[in-house]
């Protein structure tokens, strides 16, 4: 049974233990709240004479969290992060919010990225962040949007639209001078494999056997983990791929790649998805995840389509000597900051015993 109310510790004992539990410093903690050293320390005792558990081991000139601390600040840290986002919200209604977009690093470098430049087109004034992380990130909790994500068609997520299916293909540079995927094919060259547990479909063993092909024995296999570095290193000429074909079909077009037959699987299992955090999000959110849904029907527009080894994206390109190293698109990533732990002084280590 949950706690009453009444008998939560006040906001203010929450704060000041978060505050220092973010800092690992009475100071510091002091200064950001805007108290004195001593006042925070009174908090700090406070919570733990409401709780009954001391929840700093106060050390010499350092602290640490108690188990019963890791445990608290896991949970209030949280809670203060979601009740400062609330407060900015709305004592700042008038400050535009970007939409923020995540999606798997590959999927942002195969097939978001080339189409930003028409989302700018239909919404000159909107602001979009692109979160690119291969984590299955909570998007609430993220402060995210939108989020591409890959499922199966038999357990998507939960009010998900189905964007496109993954039909995989295998395709290869034109100067390999392939037209289908044999076994002689495979015994002359190295097969570029994806290394995800979540993408059965790219496996080659799987995709071979599909094929009546398992007997065949490949030259090599160089195995890569993320998918648009496969896709590089095809169109560098190291091997042949499988793709997603709603990923690869504009490298198909332009020539730069080149689809070989026998190489689809059926498709149906798995598919890509576009999953909203929030059911009743802001008007351009909505407007957002529509365009998307459109894009998904649509091929990507030339003009926007990636840039390989320094030359515009061309309606067709003649065969030609693969590039000397793959060139890597200029995806986005988010990034995570590690917490910096900083020591207390003697008089905070005073302070807190």
């Amino acid at each position: 049974m949950a706690t009453p109310l009444v008998r939560l510790a006040p906001l203010d004992l929450i704060r000041g233990f978060v505050a220092v539990g973010r800092r690992m410093s009475v100071t510091l903690a002091a200064e950001d709240l805007c108290l004195t050293q001593s006042a925070v320390s009174r908090q700090i005792h406070s919570l733990e004479d409401a709780l009954g558990v001391p929840l700093f081991h106060r050390g010499y000139r350092s602290i640490s969290f108690t188990q019963a601390g890791e445990r608290l600040f896991r949970t209030a840290d949280s809670v203060v992060r979601q009740l400062q986002d609330a407060f900015e919200a709305i004592t700042r209604p008038a400050e535009r919010q970007p939409v923020t977009v995540t999606a798997s690093i590959g999927a942002t470098a195969l097939w978001l990225l080339p189409r930003l430049s028409e989302l700018q087109r239909r919404y000159p004034d909107l602001d979009v962040r692109v979160a690119a992380n291969d984590k299955l990130l909570d998007l609430r909790t993220e402060g995210i949007d939108l989020a591409l994500r890959y499922a199966s068609v038999a357990n998507p997520p939960p009010g998900a639209t189905r964007l496109f299916d993954d039909t995989i293909i295998a395709v290869a540079h034109p100067s390999l001078a392939l037209d289908r995927l044999d076994a002689d094919a495979l015994g002359r060259h190295a097969l570029l494999e994806f290394d995800a547990l979540r993408r059965p479909l790219t496996r080659w063993s799987d995709h071979l056997a599909a094929l009546g092909l398992s007997e065949a024995r490949p030259r090599s296999i160089l195995h890569f983990d993320q998918c648009d570095q496969v896709i590089q290193a095809a169109l560098a000429g190291q091997g042949i791929a499988l793709g997603t074909v709603d990923l690869v079909q504009p490298l198909i077009d332009e020539g730069r790649l080149v689809a070989l037959t026998a190489g689809k699987n059926r498709a149906g299992a798995y598919a890509y998805w576009i999953v909203q955090a929030d059911t009743l999000a802001r008007p351009e959110v909505r407007d957002v995840a529509q365009w998307l849904a459109e894009q998904a029907r649509l091929p990507a527009p030339p003009a926007e389509r990636p840039v390989v080894a320094g030359h515009p994206a061309r309606a067709a390109l003649a065969p030609c000597p693969p590039p000397a190293a793959p060139i890597v698109p200029p995806y986005l990533s988010a990034g995570a900051a590690a917490r910096a732990t900083e020591a207390t002084s003697a008089a905070e280590r005073a302070a807190l015993s």
